[in-house]
């Protein structure tokens, strides 16, 4: 598979390359990095990701936090990442469960500040093309603090309605009892 002009992406997880936790003939050290001490630094993922066409290491680091908490902390499946040279970002594409459609995660670390333009440009140049034309572009923020806690944040190019109530009978009683507090 060809990579499309100003994208490159990589297949990471099980299937694809070491794990983190996983010891090789010449290892010098396991989960705590052994002998080197670190780790994080020595990840095959990291690494790859840093021969991207990157040049923000925060941002490097932010999408390798997230890319280890969508696959390590969630569970989550087929977690690959794209560079994308134009935006300066690495994007991860990932799906929750096995059937689900794919996801775009777009990394960012906190201290970044993002103006409507470049949270539009993002969306229009990050999204995955969608199966049907009626579905709204749609991204993930992966916010990422220094401390690694990651908040996700979804926007949507657009309004997106709620799904109705699975039990409508609760919701009524629900409302029910607001009104009456209201009215009293």
């Amino acid at each position: 598979m060809e990579p499309v002009a100003g994208l490159e992406e990589r297949s990471c997880g099980p299937a694809g390359s070491t794990s983190a936790g996983t010891k090789q003939p010449g290892d010098q050290g396991g989960w705590a990095g052994g002998a080197s001490g670190n780790w994080m630094a020595t990840h095959p993922t990291l690494t790859e990701m840093m021969s991207l066409d990157i040049s923000d290491s925060t941002q490097i680091y932010a999408a390798f936090v997230v890319y280890l908490d969508l696959l390590e902390g969630r569970n989550w499946h087929e977690v690959n990442y794209v560079g994308v040279a134009e935006l300066q970002l690495i994007c991860l594409h990932a799906r929750e469960k096995e059937q689900d459609s794919l996801q775009v995660m777009v990394p960012v670390p906190v201290h970044v500040l993002l103006s409507h333009e470049r949270m539009r440009e993002i969306m229009k140049k990050a999204s995955l093309p969608q199966e049907d034309p009626d579905t709204p572009l749609s991204v993930t923020l992966a916010i990422v603090e220094s401390d690694s806690t990651v908040v996700y944040y979804k926007m949507t190019d657009g309004f997106v309605l709620p799904d109705p109530p699975e039990d409508t009978e609760d919701t009524d009683n629900k409302q029910w009892r607001k009104k009456r507090r209201l009215l009293k």
